[in-house]
């Protein structure tokens, strides 16, 4: 902490639309884990004005509101852009914008016209080719990179990253263009019990898991279905019987030197339902040898996904990395390239929450990963498929000791869709967990004017 801040001021933030330069880039390869603390200085604009810093989110649901909000404080200028009207974030930024993000022709009108600085994809169901193709041209500088954002918008090129490239530790798989090819898959090398995902989907969308031959064809059409794109092609895993899973939230960020450094969050326990997020807390208890190889995973697939243009490394920002642990084992399962649904317990843990962690790490700010409370988040869903619902019972969750909620202002609901989450914090994470559980379960979504 006794370093003195170093002036570290990236273009393309502050004046200039084009990303670093490879003489810039090839100082930023260096990392470190010594510290929590990173220490830098950049240039940042003021909102609204000619030398404003623009950042545009491709994506504005409950994750990317909240970087909205950690940028906005920073005095960024924000462009909320989403598929469909009032996401989350664009009721909070400063422009919202409504385009089909996965066609390239309107991906890449928006951009040209909104010359933001930054362009931080929040969902998988994107034009990666032209976000490329726009960062190869210095149109426009991708966060954490546009080849991360490619490699990781579908479960085969992360997957294959990880596995065949990297050599790290995964459940055995393959991937398959219809059911034959799954039926095959799963007797030649697979094996019962299995689980099946589409290659791009979210929240555990299509995702199912298989117990016998029985459940093949009802998997595979469940994964048609819930494909965020039609794609046609899904995963097949093998079963890991794995005491746990958590996710490691991975920080890249600049600094004192000018260089890279790795930082980590403490591990974050979660439970998922068919893929999804219910709960997670902060930290999860680990063997010290299980912990050691999550970060050694997790930054390798980081330092891997941050290698941009023409080689040369630059994708700062924060990852959430899945993994699975039986005992001091340790398995990939898969990574984001930005915040994480279970990472929205940090809201209550952490001094910088992952939010304003990938909102200071993207503009070369320092950050901070230390926890400030052990804490719990648990989902509160929608109950009821209709717009424009309204919230019984706040009152009364917030009474619950040491607890918070975000309702996220989603202008439809769906019986199984996150419209906010409850959040406690409490020396026994336990305890936290429990009220965060009871917090949620006291606020009661309805179609307003029925009771």
């Amino acid at each position: 902490m006794g370093a003195q801040p170093v002036c570290c001021k990236l273009e393309g933030l502050a004046l200039a639309v084009q990303p670093p330069s490879h003489a810039q880039l090839s100082r930023l390869m260096t990392t470190s884990n010594n510290s929590n603390v990173s220490i830098s200085a950049t240039t940042l604009g003021t909102p609204l004005s000619p030398h404003a810093t623009k950042v545009m989110l491709l994506g504005s649901g409950e994750l990317g509101k909240e970087v909205l909000i950690a940028l906005q404080r920073l005095g960024v200028e924000t462009i909320a852009t989403d598929r469909y009207e009032n996401a989350p974030g664009q009721q909070v930024a400063h422009h919202a914008r409504t385009i089909t993000m996965s066609d390239p022709a309107q991906l890449k009108a928006l951009i040209e016209r909104e010359r933001p600085h930054l362009v931080v994809p929040e969902i998988e169901a994107i034009a990666t080719p032209m976000l490329e193709e726009l960062e190869a041209a210095g149109v426009v500088r991708v966060v954490p990179t546009a080849r991360a954002a490619r490699l990781t918008m579908d479960r085969e090129g992360i997957r294959r990253l990880a596995a065949e490239t990297l050599g790290l530790p995964t459940s055995p798989y393959v991937f398959c263009d219809s059911l034959a090819e799954l039926q095959a898959a799963i007797d030649d090398k697979i094996g019962y019990p299995c689980i099946v995902k589409p290659v791009m989907s979210s929240s555990g969308k299509g995702q199912s898991k298989i117990a016998g031959p029985a459940d093949v064809k009802t998997a595979w059409d469940h994964a048609m279905a819930g494909g965020r794109v039609s794609h046609g092609r899904i995963i097949v895993e093998g079963f890991i019987d794995f005491d746990y899973e958590i996710t490691q939230l991975t920080v890249r960020a600049m600094g004192a030197n000018g260089q890279i450094e790795t930082h980590f969050c403490e591990p974050i326990g979660h439970v998922q339902v068919n893929g999804d997020y219910v709960e997670s807390w902060q930290p999860h208890p680990m063997r010290p040898a299980a912990l050691q190889k999550s970060r050694d995973i997790s930054k390798a697939v980081t330092d891997n996904l941050g290698v941009g243009f023409d080689g040369q490394p630059s994708g700062m920002g924060l990852y959430g990395v899945e993994l699975f642990v039986k005992g001091d084992e340790v398995w990939f399962s898969e990574v984001s390239p930005r915040p994480h649904d279970t990472g929205m317990v940090t809201l209550c843990t952490q001094w910088q929450n992952e939010f304003e962690l990938h909102a200071r790490a993207i503009l070369g700010l320092p950050v901070n990963t230390a926890l400030k409370s052990p804490g719990a988040s648990a989902v509160i869903y929608g109950g009821v498929d209709a717009k424009g619902i309204v919230f019984d019972g706040v009152a009364q969750a917030l009474a619950v000791p040491n607890t918070d909620i975000r309702l996220f202002g989603k202008p439809e609901s769906f019986v199984k869709r996150r419209m906010g989450v409850a959040l406690a914090f409490d020396a026994d994470v336990e305890l936290a967990r429990s009220r965060a559980k009871q917090a949620a379960a006291l606020v009661k979504p309805r179609v307003a004017g029925e009771r």
